[in-house]
């Protein structure tokens, strides 16, 4: 008897393995981005924003729990282009990877979607895959630094924190521009693009002032992350967002700017303060905004219905019969679209 070839599963596998090499290219490449800017607290280095965190936990939502191994090989990848293998080395990766694991875990328990169009959408990203999640990361990196003698205890928390909020940064920054690009399908009208152009002109010239100029001129940006906000919703705010984080830490790691003439401990504070109110800003108003334009469009796709419904019951006929409703918490054409995913490879 002949063997059988089963070629879908094989094309499945080549699937599968192309992915987990994208995810592992993508995560070295936003980790070699990330180590271009870098602070020193103590006697420790460490990345203002590190993108891969980001890169890992948009992965997870993308392709699903399956693309972990792509996670590990992408943190083996960044770990080797800085030093050699060593056993403590393999415990940093664990970390790196458990942590968006843990992330996109508490997530999903939570319902979370990844249009990011409900205000509770906005805050489990911010508490449970940022915050909370991170600290696996942060607590495994410094502890394996503390147990091999490269740092004192008496520098624990301050490179703990640094490397806390730097992973944190990766996921609040990263993460929502990602999934916004996933999920990008509709094209914006002529006129949005006039207004887009112009909120751009103003960004740009905005953002590099308020971020160089010695005059601490940063809260100028907090108008402009609202205006995108309120017109262009996730995709205007996170990228302005995103656009004066990185701004902010280049004039931070050259000491210019409002970061001049300040201490180690003193720019770390101020930038990542700076970061995380941006980040925080650009998440719950966007969100906030996206659930009051959805819930009006359903009040208005309600009226509707009721303006048929009683125009059919005075000419005396039988009312048209209703589509089927959806959840009222979900926006109209979004939702998280991954749940019936694989799990495995």
């Amino acid at each position: 008897m002949a063997p059988v070839v089963r070629t879908p599963d094989r094309r499945q596998a080549v699937v599968y393995i192309f992915q987990t090499l994208a995810v592992a290219a993508c995560y070295y490449a936003a980790g070699r981005l990330g180590l271009l800017r870098q602070l020193v607290v103590g006697d420790a280095v460490f990345t203002p924003i590190w993108p891969p965190t980001g890169v890992a936990v948009a992965a997870l939502f993308i392709f699903g729990l399956r693309c972990w191994p792509g996670i590990a090989l992408g943190a083996l990848m960044v770990v080797l282009s800085l030093t050699s293998l060593r056993p403590t080395v393999l415990g940093n990766i664990a970390g790196n990877t458990l942590a968006p694991v843990c992330a996109y875990l508490m997530l999903r328990k939570v319902g979370f979607r990844t249009g990011l169009s409900r205000l509770r959408d906005g805050v489990a990203l911010v508490f449970l895959g940022a915050l909370a999640a991170m600290l696996i990361s942060s607590t495994v990196g410094v502890c394996l630094l503390v147990a091999t003698g490269k740092l004192g205890w008496d520098g624990f928390w301050p490179v703990w924190l640094a490397w806390w909020v730097g992973d944190a940064m990766g996921v609040l920054l990263v993460t929502p521009a990602l999934l916004l690009l996933s999920e990008a399908h509709q094209v914006p009208d002529a006129g949005r693009w006039k207004e887009a152009l112009i909120l751009v002109v103003a960004a740009c010239a905005i953002i590099p002032l308020a971020t160089h100029s010695r005059l601490s001129l940063l809260y100028l940006i907090y108008p402009l992350l609202i205006w995108a906000a309120l017109r262009f919703q996730l995709a205007g705010s996170v990228l302005c967002a995103l656009v004066a984080s990185v701004l902010a830490t280049v004039a931070a790691t050259d000491g210019s700017g409002p970061f001049a003439e300040l201490s180690r401990i003193e720019v770390m504070i101020k930038l990542q303060v700076f970061n995380g109110s941006m980040a925080l800003t650009a998440l719950l108003l966007s969100a906030v905004i996206t659930e009051q334009h959805n819930t009006r469009r359903s009040v208005e796709l309600a009226c509707q219905e009721l303006v048929e419904v009683l125009e059919h019951l005075t000419a005396g006929e039988a009312p048209p019969p209703r589509p089927p409703t959806t959840d009222g918490d979900s926006a109209p054409g979004r939702g998280d679209g991954r749940q019936g995913r694989a799990e495995g490879p």
